[in-house]
C-alpha cells in the first residue's frame, strides 16, 4: 500500500502541474453546466437527468484525455524504467496510477454539485436517481479509465493511446444502439456489452449486481491487461 500510495501522489499532482487539468475540468464543468442550465431555464425543469444523460458521451472523449499519458509518456522519457527499478510491481504501478486517475475525475464530479443543490432547492429531488446517477457515472469512469489505461500500456504514443482508448470506449457505448442488426438469440448478449445500458439502469437509482458485476468485469480486465502488458516488456 505504501508503493501504491506514492505512485498515486505522484500522478494525481502530475494532472495539476499539466495542462490537462485546466483543459478538462473547465470543458466538463461548461459542457455538463450548459445542458443542465438549458433544462433548467429552456424547459423550466430542475433535474439533472439532462446532464446525466449526456455524460456518458462526454467521457468517450474525456476519459481517453485524462489516461493517455499515464505510461506512454513514461515510456517516451524513459522515466518508466526507472520507475520499474524500485521496489514496486508492475501491478503497484498500474493501480496506484488508476486510482490516481479515478481521483482527479472524481474531483470534477465533485465540482457539479452546484447542479445537485440547485435541484435540491428548486425541484423535487429525488435522492435515488441522484446517487445511482453519480455512482453510475464514476463505474462507468472506471471501466473507461481501466481501458485507457491499457491502450497507454501499448504505446508510447500519446495521440496513437487516445485513439486506442477512444476506439474500444466507443465500441463499448455503441454496441447496444445496432441492436436492431443483431440476430435475435444474440440480442440479450449485445445489449449487456453495452456500457450505456449498464449506466441507464444504474441512473434509475436501482442497483443491481449485474450492473456491479459487469462493472467490475471491465476494471479487472483493463487492469490485468495493463499488468500483463507492462510484465511483456521484459520479454521483449
Amino acid at each position: 500500500m505504501t508503493n501504491i500510495s506514492a505512485i498515486f501522489w505522484r500522478e494525481f499532482k502530475a494532472y495539476f502541474n499539466s495542462p490537462i487539468a485546466y483543459i478538462v475540468i473547465p470543458l466538463f464543468l461548461i459542457i455538463t453546466g450548459w445542458f443542465f442550465s438549458s433544462s433548467l431555464f429552456l424547459m423550466n425543469q430542475a433535474s439533472l437527468r439532462q446532464m446525466f444523460s449526456v455524460i456518458p458521451a462526454i467521457f468517450i472523449f474525456f476519459i481517453p484525455a485524462v489516461t493517455m499519458r499515464l505510461i506512454a509518456e513514461e515510456k517516451k522519457n524513459g522515466t518508466f524504467e526507472i520507475l520499474a527499478t524500485l521496489p514496486t510491481t508492475d501491478m503497484e504501478i498500474v493501480v496506484g496510477k488508476f486510482l490516481s486517475a479515478l481521483s482527479f475525475v472524481a474531483v470534477f464530479l465533485l465540482l457539479t454539485f452546484p447542479q445537485v443543490i440547485t435541484v435540491m432547492v428548486l425541484g423535487d429531488a429525488e435522492l435515488g436517481p441522484i446517487i445511482g446517477g453519480y455512482l453510475g457515472i464514476l463505474m462507468m469512469a472506471a471501466a473507461y479509465l481501466a481501458i485507457g489505461l491499457f491502450a497507454s500500456s501499448l504505446t508510447d504514443n500519446q495521440i496513437i493511446a487516445f485513439i486506442l482508448a477512444f476506439v474500444i470506449a466507443f465500441t463499448f457505448f455503441m454496441v447496444d444502439k445496432f441492436l436492431f442488426m443483431v440476430p435475435g438469440p444474440l440480442v440479450s448478449m449485445f445489449e449487456y456489452l453495452s456500457m450505456d445500458y449498464h449506466f441507464a439502469n444504474v441512473a434509475k437509482g436501482i442497483i443491481d449486481t449485474r450492473d456491479m458485476i459487469y462493472y467490475f468485469s471491465i476494471i479487472f480486465m483493463g487492469l490485468f491487461l495493463t499488468g500483463q502488458s507492462l510484465a511483456g516488456r521484459k520479454w521483449g
